[in-house]
């Protein structure tokens, strides 16, 4: 009963005994309208059943059995079903969801904790329901702005899932919906995805043996932790299940309301980024604006920090230690982590990141939650690690990062650092390391995949920077603090020291690249700085910068058409550091036996290095191949003088294809080893080689390359190392004995028959000279090939008769049938 109900009863029982003073017929009738009034007045009539999808009341949806869960939403669980209390304060709130495989079947490439799906999830409120919007940030434009209606109008937000709304909250300011569907079932962005739902041929969820295992609240995050089963015809493991289980988490984080201020992308500086199409800018096109992606940094004391000062941040970087990895490497993995704190200080902060152990008291803490970044640790046969991170598509920032550690890498480190540092380093002459040096091995892998978690990409201009004796210097090493300026290069181990280099360091380290890359992306800013204002101060500092290459920048690409910008390369010069190389493989290889030994095994780790020594050999001849056709690509800005693409230098391009005529054409004898051979088959070992000459060779002709070489020719006339003098020079190193006579050995005449298939690939465009983006029908690479071919024809004619030995006799006819065929198609 309410209080004015109550108001009026008392108005009404005082009425009626002032009217009784006057007259029983008064006080009947006042009687009568009083009963009649208080009938009115506390009768309340019973509430009609409530129609299909109305809105009932809290405690007829929420009972008092429901268990609470407090946090960003309020979490009810209630007869196997769960409920959201969504407050109105946070609809129309934006908020990161990120998937990931919690558990995982037996599949090689597939692990507990990599990521799955991320996605913006925003929940709005229409009418008697909720929606689940996915906001999109391709095109923007600012509120302000007079084309912000038309962007509006064109970037409509798909819904993901709608929910009636149940009851209203509690106290009425929020609204209660059941996800227990939404997480349960087969929703494609908290799945599976449609790539593995391919492989394993999935035909749909089995909702018997798929569940919500827990749903956990926390102030800024919602974890959802979920099992399900795909009936499935070709499932991971065993097969007769006809399905295949898989646990994902999906975490819901709450973004700042405030986005962080943007750091706009400089193609100077190596930076991840994402790009957005803004049409609020006072610009005559659709203007592409990127920021990089960077930690939100803030100094705990600005004035400090302004003074110049190292000054702590507001919230530190943190990583923790997935409670799966193994003890004694978790030291190594912690301090890859930290070793970048040398960095940040470049950027004015102390103490910015570093990494801990998992807690293991505390049952709340869940390595797939996203309010804590984890190096996770994976049982794999996948030699690699990986470091991502998810980001604020509204700004950049980066919110949580997951590294990827996979068991395997440790076989790739060893590999590498026997076959690039034994020579000259005893405690890498063996199949297992001792701890020490496989923790060092591990902290620079670390430290390389935090670096991507800080926002940086590759730099594979940076070991360009370093001269190359200068690599077999130990002062010099020291000085810069390892082989090449930045640690985020593929540059491996010090291949070039040589024997007599004593003390010289063998890897990189955090090094001056770094530490200017962390300052130019980091460096805290006044809150009244706009973003361009900012950004032309930056620019300063870059343009200064870059006039030292100890600071360039070059990025990652698949074909290596810049020298200067490869994979896995050391030094100035790839020439003289491959010469160093071979030098070291020649000591190397006759003692790997020795090196590998184990009692009573089989000689997999003989064949496993001796395989990794011809694959040294080839990362050689690549970074000198680099080079023929190569042009240097050094981004610049307007306001920066020089040219941005240049070819080549001639002599150096001629240079090269000289040293690869030599020492991969041919035939490296020293690579065959007849002794070891004989322990894992000669065949591997020459089929091997065999590969490796062709690769090199292939690439020689690959499309693109003869394309720069062609347009360098055109454009630069007697100072380009032209076409025709190319071809002579690669004719003449493949097929010498035409001309100087000598025996065709079996690698001579693989390679020369490579030699014409790729001529012949050039001549009928096949796929793999497409791929290159040349169009090889209308440019002038496919009537070289076919006067090649027929130079080659009248050349090997003439050698012919000079020949009695069987089988080279066979292959020169052989030569001539193919070439014949090729330009004579029947």
């Amino acid at each position: 009963m309410n209080v004015s109900c109550r108001r009026l009863i008392s108005y009404s029982l005082v009425t009626v005994l002032a009217f009784s003073l006057f007259s029983c017929k008064a006080k009947k009738k006042k009687a009568e309208a009083q009963k009649k009034q208080q009938a009115q007045a506390i009768v309340i009539p019973p509430s009609p059943k409530p129609k299909s999808g109305a809105i009932k009341s809290f405690t007829e949806v929420i009972t008092a059995k429901a268990k609470k869960d407090q946090g960003l939403f309020d979490v009810y669980s209630l007869d196997d079903k769960y409920y959201y209390d969504i407050p109105d304060s946070l609809l129309g709130r934006e908020m990161l969801s990120v998937t990931r495989y919690a558990k995982v079947p037996t599949k090689e490439g597939t692990y507990g904790g990599e990521a799955v799906n991320t996605q913006v999830w925003v929940w709005e409120k229409m009418g008697k329901k909720i929606l689940l919007k996915v906001p999109s940030y391709v095109n923007v434009a600012d509120k302000d702005s007079d084309m912000y209606e038309s962007v509006k109008n064109s970037n409509l937000s798909p819904i993901l899932a709608s929910f009636d709304i149940k009851s209203y909250g509690k106290d009425s300011t929020s609204w209660v919906i059941d996800v227990t569907d939404f997480f349960g079932k087969d929703v494609a962005a908290l799945g599976l995805p449609q790539s593995e739902k391919t492989s394993y041929k999935v035909q749909r969820l089995d909702e018997s043996r798929s569940y919500i295992d827990t749903v956990k609240s926390f102030p800024i995050n919602i974890e959802v932790r979920t099992s399900k089963t795909y009936f499935a015809s070709a499932p991971p493991g065993d097969a007769s299940l006809g399905s295949v289980t898989i646990e994902f988490n999906t975490s819901m984080l709450l973004l700042p309301k405030e986005p962080m201020k943007p750091r706009l992308y400089d193609a100077r500086v190596g930076f991840f980024s994402q790009g957005q199409t803004d049409y609020g800018l006072d610009a005559q096109k659709a203007t592409t604006t990127r920021y990089v992606r960077r930690w939100r940094l803030e100094p705990k004391d600005p004035e400090a920090y302004k003074r110049g000062e190292l000054v702590e941040p507001k919230k530190q970087i943190i990583f923790y230690i997935d409670p799966a990895t193994p003890k004694k490497w978790r030291p190594y993995l912690i301090q890859g982590v930290k070793d970048w704190n040398i960095a940040f200080e470049a950027a004015g902060f102390k103490n910015a990141i570093t990494c801990l152990e998992a807690p293991a008291d505390d049952p709340n803490w869940s390595a797939e939650d996203a309010r804590y970044s984890v190096i996770r640790y994976f049982a794999s046969r996948i030699p690699n690690a990986y470091g991502p991170h998810v980001a604020d598509p509204r700004s950049g920032e980066i919110v949580e990062s997951h590294i990827g550690w996979y068991h395997n890498v440790m076989n790739l480190l060893r590999n590498w650092f026997l076959v690039q540092t034994a020579a000259v380093n005893p405690d890498a002459r063996a199949t297992k390391f001792k701890d020490e040096v496989m923790g060092e091995l591990i902290r620079f892998v670390s430290s390389h995949e935090v670096g991507h978690t800080l926002g940086l990409a590759h730099n594979f201009g940076s070991s360009y920077a370093y001269p190359v004796d200068s690599l077999r210097s130990a002062s010099f090493t020291h000085k810069m603090g390892g082989t090449a300026p930045s640690i985020m290069d593929y540059a491996r181990f010090n291949y070039i020291a040589q024997p007599e280099d004593k003390g010289v360091l063998l890897f990189p380290g955090i090094g001056p690249y770094d530490k200017w890359a962390i300052k130019w992306a980091y460096t805290w800013f006044d809150e009244k700085e706009s973003v361009n204002d900012i950004a032309l101060k930056l620019n300063e500092w870059t343009k200064e910068k870059v006039k030292d290459p100890i600071y360039f920048y070059g990025k990652q690409t698949r074909t290596f058409i810049d020298p200067r910008s490869q994979s896995e390369d050391l030094g100035d010069d790839a020439v003289k550091a491959s010469t160093y190389g071979i030098a070291n493989l020649k000591r190397i290889l006759p003692n790997i036996e020795k090196w590998t030994y184990e009692e009573a095994q089989p000689y997999d780790n003989l064949s496993e290095v001796y395989q990794e020594v011809i694959t040294q050999f080839s990362r050689y001849m690549g970074h000198v191949r680099a080079s023929v056709g190569g042009i240097y690509e050094t981004p610049k800005t307007y306001d920066q003088p020089g040219k941005t693409f240049e070819y080549v230098e001639r002599e150096k391009q001629k240079r090269s294809l000289q040293f690869i005529n030599e020492q991969a054409f041919k035939t490296p004898l020293w690579l065959i080893d007849n002794q070891q051979a004989g322990k894992i088959g000669y065949a591997e070992i020459s089929d091997a080689l065999k590969t490796a000459q062709a690769n090199v060779l292939s690439g020689l002709l690959e499309a693109g390359r003869l394309a720069r070489i062609l347009d360098n020719t055109t454009n630069n006339a007697n100072r380009a190392y032209r076409i025709d003098e190319y071809f002579n020079d690669l004719r003449t190193g493949v097929w010498t004995e035409l001309s100087a006579g000598g025996n065709m050995d079996t690698y001579r005449r693989s390679l020369q028959r490579v030699y014409i298939n790729r001529l012949e690939q050039l001549l009928k465009m096949v796929p793999a000279a497409a791929s290159t983006r040349v169009d090889v029908y209308t440019s002038d690479v496919r009537p070289l090939a076919r006067e090649e071919l027929k130079l080659l024809q009248t050349k090997i004619k003439a050698a012919v008769p000079r020949y009695s030995d069987q089988v080279v006799k066979a292959h020169l006819n052989d030569a001539l049938a193919r070439i014949d065929l090729i330009l004579n198609p029947r």
